[in-house]
């Protein structure tokens, strides 16, 4: 892929007159005030019709499952084996909303990207089908909220090594204990995927086999932080969950087993997808920085003439012109990848979200230079940009685990 298809600026266009009705009216109360998210994301998938596509589409992955055409978890995911124009076309969809978004609202995309892919696809990949029913269908649909709770206050990077939340055996019953910290949408989310370590009273902790489990707003024992004061993404809620002897039965066990969850492995696979979507998240914020700056360097006069006529502020507008060239060739490949029924490696998704997230910052960064003292103050939008973009070399594995995996797999001869 080149470029954009005509269908696809199409469906850019459509993406950009919602998002001037619907989000720019209200930025300033999604930044600074209280206005959760929700609203306005259900609006969208609404309006584009998503949420019913979705359940057409789990209807079809469920049947065809059920009918022994596949298994389980490549139908629950939606498998792109088999390529084509119609795969690529669907990625190509997937990621324009995100683009579009992430030039005003990135924290937004978190907020929809946890709800409607990471819980959901946690249910989705090793639960039930009845667990799927019950809780994964209306997180795809965003009829209900979702969070996925992995981080803790002492586990970081080191997310299984030093987690200590855990779940103990209690008859026919489990009680889970612990703590979770930076859970998006944990303050307001309906359903919860909660993983946290077995103990079964004989293992080291650190050995302890990774569970997980699915919880539900309310639940005896179980409280939900307000959202957290952080430095950007005001349009995703962030908070904190704390667990005490919350009691549940086996049917919220993911997969009704302990060994479902698949540890180390099953969090690699979420991981890489959560990489190759920051992708299209830094390609918005770049794309939102370069029409910005090139706008202000045109109007903004100093000693007599444009800035953009100074050379150093070209030399800032063409580094920015090849981050967006470069971030832009990572997406098209994806989609490219897609229309051959492939993904993306583990190390190239790592090494996109390096390089996205490491050159997003700096393009930001620049962009609160270029405007000077104008740059540092909230209306002219810049500021923000650089708050939001700054989280992009945290979440989702900071640079430094980036690197670290990336350098593994090359050592492997996996890359």
């Amino acid at each position: 892929m080149i470029e954009w298809s005509e269908q696809h600026l199409m469906i850019q266009d459509m993406v950009r007159k919602f998002i001037d009705a619907e989000v720019v009216p209200n930025l300033e109360q999604l930044e600074h005030g209280d206005l959760p998210p929700y609203a306005t994301m259900r609006k969208l998938v609404n309006a584009f019709g998503l949420a019913e596509a979705a359940r057409m589409r789990y209807e079809s992955q469920k049947a065809k499952a059920l009918k022994g055409g596949g298994s389980a978890g490549e139908e629950a995911h939606g498998s792109r084996n088999g390529g084509g124009p119609q795969a690529a076309d669907a990625v190509a969809m997937q990621l324009i909303p995100i683009i579009e978004l992430s030039k005003y609202v990135p924290g937004m995309v978190t907020a929809m990207g946890v709800s409607m892919g990471l819980t959901a696809g946690a249910i989705m990949s090793k639960g039930t089908w009845p667990q799927r029913d019950k809780w994964a269908l209306p997180l795809m649909t965003l009829e209900k909220v979702g969070a996925w709770a992995i981080t803790e206050p002492g586990s970081g990077s080191d997310a299984f090594g030093s987690m200590k939340s855990t779940a103990r055996r209690d008859g026919d019953f489990y009680l889970l204990n612990g703590q979770k910290t930076f859970i998006t949408n944990g303050p307001y989310a309906d359903t919860i995927v909660f993983i946290c370590k077995l103990d079964d009273g004989k293992s080291e902790a650190r050995d302890r086999k990774i569970v997980s489990f699915i919880l539900d707003k309310g639940m005896d024992g179980l409280v939900q932080s307000k959202p957290l004061r952080k430095m950007g993404m005001h349009s995703s809620p962030t908070g904190e969950l704390f667990l005490d002897n919350v009691r549940v039965g086996k049917e919220r066990l993911v997969g009704e087993s302990e060994d479902a969850y698949g540890g180390r492995a099953g969090a690699k696979a979420t991981f890489g997808t959560e990489r190759s979507g920051m992708v299209a998240m830094a390609y918005g914020m770049v794309e939102r920085c370069i029409s910005l700056c090139t706008e202000y360097a045109k109007t903004r006069v100093q000693f007599g003439k444009s800035i953009g006529e100074f050379q150093l502020i070209q030399l800032k507008l063409a580094k920015m012109y090849v981050a967006r060239m470069n971030i832009r060739n990572m997406l098209f490949r994806q989609i490219e990848l897609a229309g051959h029924g492939k993904q993306l490696s583990f190390a190239e998704a790592s090494a996109n979200k390096l390089y996205a997230a490491q050159t997003t910052t700096e393009v930001c960064l620049e962009a609160v230079q270029l405007f000077g003292g104008n740059g540092y103050m909230a209306e002219y939008g810049v500021e923000q940009l650089c708050r939001d973009a700054k989280v992009l070399q945290i979440y989702g594995g900071t640079d430094e685990i980036q690197t670290s995996q990336i350098a593994r797999s090359m050592l492997a001869g996996d890359a």
